[in-house]
């Protein structure tokens, strides 16, 4: 027995000795294959740049161990196959913010198939060696925040692939080469805060591909070159703080296609400004401080426009009428001129104000003698009139308050903490974990990745407003959910700039912190500049991706390589006695992580608890809720869908409700909860429904509106109301309902699509004024991209509600303007025939389209509405049936649709009174021009026949 326990312990241990050898075989393996795998020529080139740079901090002490491509060379990245030589090459060099000093080898331009060489926010001196021009393959080339100096290397010019070329914030002098004109696919040249001189070159018009052009802050002199207004895809021009003395502005530069925005402060530019409302995407223009003259072009500037700045000028003549009807506007800078005449107030009195946007006037020093119209602005508006006659006039009531001279702050917001309360010690009390402030399940605690961002030339100059647009551009673009972005903090620079600090969390529910693909995967699209460019926002910089706490240990890259078959056979071969010998322990850890606990969700935990404070929007208490409907009686109920229970309430200050309260465990209302509070808080217009606020407490989560006493649109048209609707009151229906459309698709901001127009989501007050509801399912509409297209879809699943979805976004998951315009055609059926859009196996927009076909369209229109004139439901049923086409492009506009509906109301014998009560109140202002409106009228068109409105049959959307 004893005997046996011998032999079967050197049994074990032999079998122990021979499980070390093969690991270690394999391991021994790998390793020497891997110091054979990235071409020599490059691996020099590497370790001689290593020896000229100056490393502290010992970020790149594992150079010159192993293999770039293979033993994680700190910030170097190659590709994953191997090339036909039998060699990985380096892709990316990735050294920002490393705290490094010395100079940047010549050797760099050994590294034939880099893409990206990143050494931004380092110290780096010397100046940029011309070998880089023989890198071919390069598309990134970043050098700015250093101490570079010297010039511009002509062989830069050769780059053929380089679309981003950034050496601001360096010490660079000399001219710009004529031989970048040679840069086929540049869109990015950032050359500010520099030494430069000389003249621009004329040349640079030559790249069509130029988006953003930013030689702010140097020393360039002689003229503005013309030609630039010839470049088709340019956004930004910044050429502030130049010395272009005596000369003036090209007045090409009012032709300019795309641009938007014009920043020429501080130029020394004589002459007049030329006339810029051709412009037709213009949001930001800065004239100040140069010695301009002449009066303000009278003609109205872009409506996307958020700031004019015309201050410290020679001008004269008057404010210009068309400065009181623009939308946006943030800022108007008039002062230090020699404006004289009255100020318009209806340049505030003509706008309105969501309760996050501003507008400042500052026309102080100017020689105004008056003010026309009523000197009370509202809150939102800051004036300044001090140094004008107007001040010292007698007669003026609440004149001084405005005389001042005080500035005011745009500028700084820390975001604080979720105000939930939650246990201090739940938290790791190191300083890398913190509660997600947007939890939506209360005191989630993990460690989030902190960076620093900065949006170099944004076209605003007030943030709030595009706060949440701005999150949501950023999250979509990271495939992230809006509450894992935090904006920690974000101030204003001089540029003007904005830095702001962003903290990722993951996701809720699952690990406290990002796994290393996680962490590389967004690191990568932050440093491969893979965020679609917008012309609201402008370019961005990463200032910092700091690793700390939980991911201080992870090292980038960590790559896949693939190798030669010989040598992968061999690999997988001596791969698989590994294996075998931990597979006991691959077989523990499997068996562990089966037996993980899975927590339960609990009502309490899927509480978003917002925090946010939302003026206008009421935080009601649990409390409130239940006293308000009788502890939720069934009496109180007046409806129910997939999100909950809607109930009619009564509010302490005897103010009626409805409220919305949802399901227990409803995951989907939980986010629809959020996306309603945000959407809702932003959005206001007579035809939209009304937040009153909300509760987020006790678990509940409920929505309170405004009550619409007489229920919804589909009530009306099943017949569950004793009264019907005439064709007059169907009418206006209809152009309420496109008006509230009208508004989110255009003067939201960002326009919104809401995704789920139907019957049922359209309210009627006392009045039978429409009212749409329910945005739980909305989307903000994506923002413009920097490849000179506009992206008019957002890519989501699809969701909504069968009958009413648009088929193309059904096949494609691509969600448009066009998709609520197919939607609403289907809601204009139903008022027109009174049917539900799929019922008994029959789609409505295919009925109709073949009854028009058939030429028997007056057989299905809807008996309950009485008489009703002939050649006006036959428009109404055009116009249904374009607006339910199946090709997007065939589709109006919800401009065009409110257009059509006003001229079939104007036909009524009751034109009059219906229109009264209908009247355009597009936010104070009449509906905007459409460069590409069509007549939608079939019999007068030349454009659109009457085949045209009935050309194919709509697939009918099965229910899913």
């Amino acid at each position: 027995m004893l005997e046996s326990s011998r032999i079967q312990g050197k049994r074990m241990l032999k079998l122990r000795i021979t499980i070390s050898v093969l690991v270690l075989s394999c391991c021994y393996f790998v390793y020497i294959v891997e110091a054979q795998v990235t071409a020599p020529s490059e691996v020099n080139a590497l370790i001689a740049m290593k020896r000229k740079l100056v490393d502290p901090m010992k970020h790149l002490a594992n150079w010159e161990k192993g293999d770039p491509c293979t033993s994680n060379w700190t910030g170097v990245l190659c590709n994953e196959t191997v090339g036909t030589e039998g060699y990985l090459h380096v892709h990316e060099i990735q050294l920002l913010n490393m705290n490094l000093s010395g100079s940047i080898a010549p050797a760099v331009g050994q590294l034939s198939q880099l893409q990206i060489l990143d050494f931004m926010w380092n110290e780096l001196t010397g100046s940029i060696p011309k070998e880089i021009g023989s890198i071919a393959s390069l598309k990134l080339l970043l050098l700015n925040g250093n101490k570079l100096s010297g010039s511009l290397p002509d062989e830069l010019g050769s780059l053929s692939n380089l679309n981003r070329f950034q050496v601001d914030e360096n010490q660079i002098s000399g001219p710009i080469p004529k031989s970048f004109a040679s840069l086929s696919s540049l869109r990015h040249l950032h050359l500010n805060n520099n030494t430069i001189s000389g003249q621009i070159p004329a040349e640079l018009s030559n790249v069509s591909t130029l988006l953003h052009l930013l030689l702010d802050n140097n020393n360039l002199f002689g003229y503005l070159p013309p030609e630039f207004s010839l470049l088709p895809n340019l956004r930004i021009l910044q050429l502030d703080n130049n010395n272009f003395k005596g000369r003036e502005i090209p007045a090409s530069y009012g032709n300019f296609f795309r641009l938007a925005k014009l920043s020429l402060r501080n130029c020394s530019l004589e002459g007049l400004i030329p006339d810029l409302s051709q412009i037709p995407n213009l949001s930001f223009l800065d004239l100040s401080h140069n010695q301009l003259t002449g009066p303000i072009p009278s003609n109205k500037l872009s409506d996307n426009i958020t700031t004019i700045n015309l201050s410290n000028n020679l001008l004269n003549g008057s404010i210009p009428a068309s400065f009181s009807d623009l939308p946006f506007l943030q800022r108007l800078s008039l002062e230090n001129n020699s404006l004289t005449g009255s100020v318009p107030a209806n340049i505030w009195q003509n706008m309105t104000f969501a309760s996050s946007e501003i507008l400042v006037i500052d026309l102080q020093d100017n020689s105004f003698s008056d003010v026309v119209g009523d000197l009370n602005p509202p809150e939102n508006v800051t004036l300044r009139l001090g140094g004008n006659p107007v001040c010292s006039k007698g007669g003026m009531t609440n004149i001084s308050r405005f005389c001042g001279n005080e500035d005011g702050d745009n500028g700084t917001l820390g975001n604080s903490a979720n105000s939930t309360s939650c246990p201090t010690q739940a938290c790791p009390t190191d300083n890398f974990f913190e509660y997600v402030p947007s939890s939506p399940v209360p005191c989630f605690c993990a460690s989030p990745l902190r960076i620093g961002y900065r949006l170099k030339s944004p076209s605003f100059s007030y943030f709030p407003p595009y706060e949440l647009p701005f999150e949501v551009y950023l999250t979509g673009s990271l495939n992230m959910e809006l509450y894992q972005l935090h904006i920690d903090s974000y101030a204003w620079e001089e540029g003007p700039r904005m830095r702001m600090y962003l903290k990722l969390f993951p996701v809720v529910n699952g690990s406290q912190t990002f796994n290393a693909s996680e962490v590389r995967r967004i690191r990568g699209i932050f440093t491969s500049w893979r965020f679609p460019g917008t012309d609201l926002y402008g370019p961005y910089e990463l200032l910092n991706f700091t690793l700390l706490g939980p991911y201080s240990t992870m090292i980038f890259p960590d790559q896949k390589v693939h190798i030669s078959k010989g040598i992968l056979v061999a690999i997988v071969l001596i791969s698989v006695v590994c294996v075998v010998a931990i597979s006991a322990v691959v077989t523990l850890l499997i068996a562990r992580r089966k037996t993980r606990y899975q927590p339960s969700l609990s009502r309490n935990k899927l509480s978003s608890k917002v925090s946010m404070k939302l003026e206008g929007v009421k935080s009601f208490t649990f409390r409130e809720m239940a006293v308000a409907t009788d502890n939720f009686n069934e009496l109180a109920k007046v409806g129910q869908g997939g999100y909950g229970k809607v109930y009619k309430g009564n509010l302490y200050d005897n103010t009626v409700v409805a409220i919305k309260r949802a399901e227990e465990g409803s995951l989907q209302g939980q986010k629809e909860f959020l996306t309603e509070i945000k959407m809702l808080s932003r959005l206001h217009h007579r035809n939209l429904v009304s937040l009153v606020g909300y509760c987020d407490e006790e678990g509940e989560q409920m929505l309170v509106y405004e009550f619409m006493p007489n229920g919804t649109l589909r009530d009306w048209l099943s017949g569950k109301t004793k009264e019907y609707l005439n064709f007059s009151m169907r009418m206006r229906i209809a152009l309420g309902s496109a008006k509230g459309i009208l508004y989110l698709h255009t003067e939201a901001n960002p326009p919104v699509f809401h995704r789920d127009i139907k019957a049922s989501n359209i309210l009627l007050d006392s009045k039978l004024t429409a009212k749409v509801a329910d945005f739980g399912l909305s989307r903000l509409a994506p923002v413009l991209d920097d490849e000179g297209t506009v992206p008019h879809h957002v890519s989501t699943i699809v969701k909504g509600t069968p009958g009413y979805l648009d088929p193309e976004y059904f096949l494609t998951h691509k969600l448009t303007d066009k998709s609520d315009v197919y939607s609403l055609g289907v809601v204009f059926l139903e008022l027109l025939t009174g049917m539900q859009p799929i019922s008994h196996g029959k789609n409505l927009v295919r009925e109709v389209n073949m009854a028009h076909q058939a030429g028997m369209i007056f057989s299905i229109i809807d008996s309950r509405m009485g008489s009703y004139p002939s050649e006006c439901v036959e428009r109404f049923v055009a116009l249904a049936l374009m607006c339910c086409y199946d090709n997007p492009e065939k589709r109006p506009s919800m401009l065009d649709v409110v257009r059509e509906l006003e001229s079939i109301l104007k036909m009524m014998p009751d034109a009059d009174a219906i229109l009264s009560e209908t009247a355009s109140i597009y936010s104070g202002k009449s509906l905007p021009s459409s460069s590409s409106h069509v007549s939608l009228d079939p019999y007068v068109s030349s454009s659109v026949s009457g085949s045209d409105l009935i050309s194919g049959v709509v697939p009918t959307v099965t229910p899913r």
